[in-house]
C-alpha cells in the first residue's frame, strides 16, 4: 500500500507531509505505517516504515532526523545529522537534504517554513509544550537562522479535536494560572469536565508571536481510526501500545 501524505498549501512550495497510518510493515495494534521507536512494535518493522517515509521526502533514511521528545520547549538548531537524538521538542535548520520530524498520537505536530530566507522547523506541541512556548521557542531559533517571522507559515497537522479531548479541574486551572484569558479555549463537558481545543489553542500562540500565516489541517487524530493513531484512543481501547504517526519537512 502506498504511503499517505497530508500537505498544507501555507508551507508549499516547501518538501513536507503529515503522513498518516496508511501504507508501512506494522501489524496488529501499529497496523501501518508507525514510526515510533519508542513504541513496543518490531524495531524492523519501524526501521523500514522510517526509510519509506525518507524515500518519500527524498533523503537517505539516515537523514530523516527525530528527537527524543520529552514536552518541553527545549528546541535544537541543526547543520548535520547528530551522532544522537538529542533531548528536546523542536528543531531547526537551514540545512538542504536534513528532513525534521515530529512524532505524534494526538499532540500537535507543527511545520514551520520561510522559504525565502531558506530556514524550517519542525515541533511536538502538546498541551505542556505549548503551555511552556516550545512554538514561540520554534520562531525564536528560526530567527536566529535568518527567518523572518512575518514570512514563516505554520502548518498544525492531525490532532485530537476538541470533541474528544475531555480534562479535569487540574488541567482546566493551570491554564488559567498561565492566562485567565485561556478560558476562551474550553467548553464544559459532562461531569465536572471540560473540552480542551488544543489546536485553537496552537493557533493563538502562533499568531500572537508575529507570524506570518498559521492553519490547522482540521483532522482529527482520535476520530479517524484508519489512518491515525490515537493514545488517547488506545487508552480508552484498553490496548497495550499504540503507533506513532510522523510529519516531516525539508530544504
Amino acid at each position: 500500500m502506498t504511503l499517505e501524505l497530508i500537505r498544507s498549501d501555507c508551507l508549499r512550495p516547501i518538501v513536507h507531509g503529515f503522513f498518516t497510518r496508511k501504507g508501512g510493515s506494522s501489524s496488529g495494534i501499529f497496523a501501518g505505517l508507525n514510526c515510533g521507536p519508542g513504541s513496543s512494535d518490531q524495531s524492523e518493522a519501524v526501521t523500514m516504515n522510517r526509510s519509506r517515509v525518507a524515500q518519500e521526502i527524498g533523503v537517505a533514511p539516515d537523514h530523516l532526523v527525530t528527537v527524543h521528545q520529552v514536552h518541553s520547549p527545549d528546541v535544537v538548531a541543526l547543520d548535520s545529522v547528530p551522532a544522537t537524538r538529542p533531548r528536546a521538542d523542536a528543531m531547526v535548520t537551514s540545512t538542504p537534504g536534513l528532513a525534521l520530524g515530529i512524532l505524534t498520537a494526538d499532540c500537535q505536530p507543527v511545520l514551520f517554513a520561510d522559504a525565502a530566507s531558506g530556514v524550517v522547523g519542525a515541533a511536538h506541541a502538546g498541551w505542556k509544550g505549548a503551555l511552556a512556548g516550545v512554538l514561540e521557542a520554534t520562531l525564536d531559533a528560526m530567527e536566529a537562522l535568518g527567518a523572518k517571522r512575518e514570512t514563516t507559515s505554520a502548518a498544525i497537522g492531525p490532532t485530537i479535536s476538541q470533541r474528544a479531548y475531555e480534562v479535569g479541574q487540574e488541567f482546566f486551572e493551570n491554564f488559567m494560572d498561565d492566562d485567565p484569558e485561556n478560558s476562551r479555549f474550553f467548553i464544559n463537558g459532562v461531569d465536572g469536565k471540560y473540552q480542551f481545543d488544543l489546536p485553537a489553542y496552537g493557533l493563538f500562540r502562533l499568531r500572537r508571536a508575529g507570524i506570518g500565516r498559521a492553519e490547522w489541517t482540521r483532522h482529527c487524530t482520535y476520530s479517524d481510526p484508519a489512518r491515525f493513531f490515537s493514545y488517547r484512543r488506545t487508552t480508552h481501547a484498553g490496548e497495550a501500545d499504540y503507533g506513532r504517526l510522523i510529519s516531516v519537512i525539508r530544504l
